[in-house]
């Protein structure tokens, strides 16, 4: 996911958008369900207008209904996802805000519980155990009982600690490197 900084009035907007390629993986979803919603239309224009009757094409409507909201909802969630991090040095709040479309879940957290940035790295590897690539994430970590809050993710570990660097100089926390570390058992 792409991330944009935004910063203004005391506060760091950390904005994830999916890439454009995403959310062209909607659009077979979005047209199949509206070939549905299109099937329902005409059972009930010939259900009111034509020579229809309800009793008989009653289960075949709430079959195409149901199916286009089944298959329409992950394909509107795909299209219209974003996911920010308001980061408030004011009021000392970190707000993470999952929405998608008009609906909007947020979620507030105290910034004083957060202590520190925290650079991690990931390796995938292929079925034979061969390293292909390599992902450096970055997030803002507290103490134990503390759940973490994702940042953002680059591919380049230099990229990872610039960024995690100019985040923790406006929040005035410490960017720790814990790149080639293994996770502690009890965390």
């Amino acid at each position: 996911m792409a991330a944009a900084i935004i910063q203004g009035n005391g506060r760091i907007r950390i904005e994830f958008s999916p890439r454009w390629y995403m959310r062209l993986l909607s659009l077979p979803v979005l047209a199949a369900s509206l070939c549905f919603l299109v099937v329902t239309c005409q059972i009930l224009r010939q259900d009111l207008f034509g020579g229809g009757h309800w009793r008989e094409d009653w289960v075949g409507l709430v079959m195409c209904l149901v199916l286009a909201l089944i298959i329409g909802l992950p394909g509107l969630v795909l299209a219209t996802g974003r996911y920010f991090v308001d980061l408030d040095r004011i009021l000392q709040q970190v707000i993470v805000t999952k929405k998608f479309g008009p609906v909007k879940f947020e979620s507030l957290r105290k910034l004083a519980e957060f202590k520190f940035l925290s650079i991690t790295d990931h390796t995938y590897t292929d079925k034979d155990g061969c390293p292909t690539s390599t992902s450096y994430s970055v997030s803002l970590c507290g103490g134990k009982g503390v759940g973490p809050i994702h940042l953002s993710t680059f591919g380049k570990r230099q990229e990872a600690s610039g960024f995690a660097h100019e985040i923790g100089a406006a929040l005035k926390l410490p960017a720790k490197d814990y790149v080639g570390t293994e996770p502690d058992e009890d965390a």
